[in-house]
């Protein structure tokens, strides 16, 4: 281990000479970079990210400015931490930035090479696998369709049935709850059954686990990221780490895909879900179809993408609610002015709960899913507010960022949904005040269904129970500490008492 760990750092030490050297004498093509800190000799500004990197670079950009350079070890870095710069870099020099800079972690099993989330947009692959998406399976024609809204309708009602069991002493675990939903929900779209139970069969944690695992590895600082030239070793065994849990998942996925073709080749009826779509897809280019890595590949975007960020989202909702329960009473009086005596909540309830989405709208500002979005890079020098941006340049957007900006926001710190009953701000990548989902080429395909299964499942929540706090989290309130990652998530997991209204 120490001979490893020494080995390692002459590397390291050799490897980061040799690139000083290189940049002092290309310095002369670059003097034209964003200001930034200073950088050490070596590790440049990797002192400078913290364990909060995204508090860490929006203090940053307070004293260097809304555009900005680091050298985070080896590799040059351009951090977006305002509106207009995010807007610069996602709308204006948009195809000059849609290239994705790849964590090292994400190159095991070779799944950069057949990802949706890691392929150049000029590969034939990535646009036929965001074609299919886009139209089989996040089309709002789909998406409205009377199997998709009755698919929808079913699991939250499922997951208003688990809560009212829990009625009483027995805690509700929010995040657990909201991500065994939307597991079922995206499972049954593709798989047309569900792959774990709410009443805990242990899937449910068990999968969750895994796609934890997945975010952890691909968010982890690495210094395979920092110094490319040591990748190959993979010192910190995240490549390794990754490998284990996509192993895990293809298992999963495979048992899905083989079942199937069992089916088709015994002449049962299709299902139509989205892995029939996926089965029967032909290239109009070649006639052929998806390979098995490509599947798997799509298959763990889709879920890894799709439950987390969404159940995450519901749990910070409800932990917003639950500190501030004069804004949880706004709510939940005007579901009583909209649904009146009906029993039971309508999807199309949601267009006329304005102050829901605005508290939506706040939890999406204050705890974007992802806080850097996916990291891009530059496919071309490119000159942008007078400054120059490299080619082979990684660029962060940091929106956590721009949801704290005081120039934008009044209060930022403080949760208010109602400055979003006050101006129109939309979260759909037009508006770069606000940017959940990204913008752009890369903007995120599954933020039509991601949107419908938030306001839903919150509003649920809301209409069909009163929340409060345990005894023994009541005293201190509620833990609002974050845990960074791919996925910004709640560092305690969100626990609450739920009476059946």
């Amino acid at each position: 281990m120490e001979f490893s760990l020494l080995y390692t750092t002459y590397v390291i030490l050799i490897v980061s000479s040799l690139y000083l050297l290189r940049r002092h004498f290309a310095a002369a093509a670059c003097r034209n970079l964003p200001p930034g800190p200073r950088p050490w000799p070596l590790i440049g500004n990797l002192l400078d990210l913290g364990a909060q990197p995204h508090r860490s670079l929006a203090r940053l950009a307070g004293r260097h400015g809304p555009l900005m350079t680091l050298r985070l070890g080896a590799v040059t870095t351009v951090v977006a931490s305002s509106a207009e710069a995010a807007r610069d870099f996602l709308q204006r020099h948009d195809a000059a930035f849609s290239a994705r800079s790849v964590p090292d972690a994400a190159r095991a099993c070779a799944h950069d090479s057949f990802s949706m989330g890691w392929l150049p947009p000029s590969s034939l692959r990535w646009r036929a696998l965001r074609k299919v998406c886009s139209a089989e399976l996040f089309s709002p024609a789909r998406l409205d369709g009377a199997h998709q809204r009755a698919l929808r309708r079913d699991k939250v009602r499922q997951l208003v049935s688990h809560v009212t069991r829990q009625e009483g002493a027995r805690v509700v675990d929010v995040g657990r709850v909201a991500f065994t939903t939307v597991l079922n929900l995206l499972s049954c779209a593709v798989f047309s059954a569900d792959l774990a139970d709410l009443d805990g069969s242990g899937s449910s944690e068990q999968f969750r686990d895994v796609i934890t695992e997945f975010t952890s590895a691909v968010g982890v600082p690495n210094l395979s990221d920092f110094f490319p030239a040591v990748a190959p070793l993979d010192p910190q065994r995240l490549r390794k780490r990754l490998a284990r849990v996509f192993r895990r998942l293809h298992a999963v996925f495979d048992a899905q895909i083989d079942r199937r073709v069992r089916e088709r080749d015994a002449g049962e009826p299709p299902k139509n879900d989205f892995l029939d779509v996926l089965l029967a897809y032909r290239s109009p280019d070649d006639g052929r179809g998806f390979d098995r890595q490509t599947l798997r590949s799509l298959l763990t975007d889709l879920f890894s993408a799709g439950t987390d960020t969404s159940a995450g989202t519901v749990e910070w909702a409800m932990a917003e609610l639950l500190k501030n329960p004069s804004s949880m009473a706004k709510a939940r009086q005007e579901l009583s002015q909209v649904i009146g005596s009906r029993s039971e909540l309508e999807e199309s309830d949601i267009a006329q709960l304005k102050y829901l989405q605005a508290i939506v709208k706040e939890v999406f500002r204050l705890h974007p899913p992802a806080p850097f979005l996916l990291p891009r890079q530059a496919a071309a020098t490119t000159e942008l507010r007078g400054y120059t941006v490299p080619k082979g340049t990684r660029v962060l957007v940091n929106v956590w960022a721009i949801g704290r900006d005081r120039e934008l926001w009044s209060e930022p710190e403080e949760f208010m949904p109602e400055r979003f009953m006050e101006k129109e701000v939309d979260f759909r990548g037009r508006d770069f005040e606000l940017l959940p989902f990204g913008s752009g080429r890369r903007i995120c395909p599954g933020m039509p269904l991601a949107t419908r299964m938030v306001h839903l499942m919150v509003a649920s929540l809301l209409w069909r129970f009163e929340w409060r706090l345990p005894r023994e989290v009541e005293a201190n309130g509620v833990d609002m500490g974050e845990k960074f990652g791919m996925i910004l998530g709640l560092a305690t997991p969100l626990q609450a008492l739920a009476q059946p209204i």
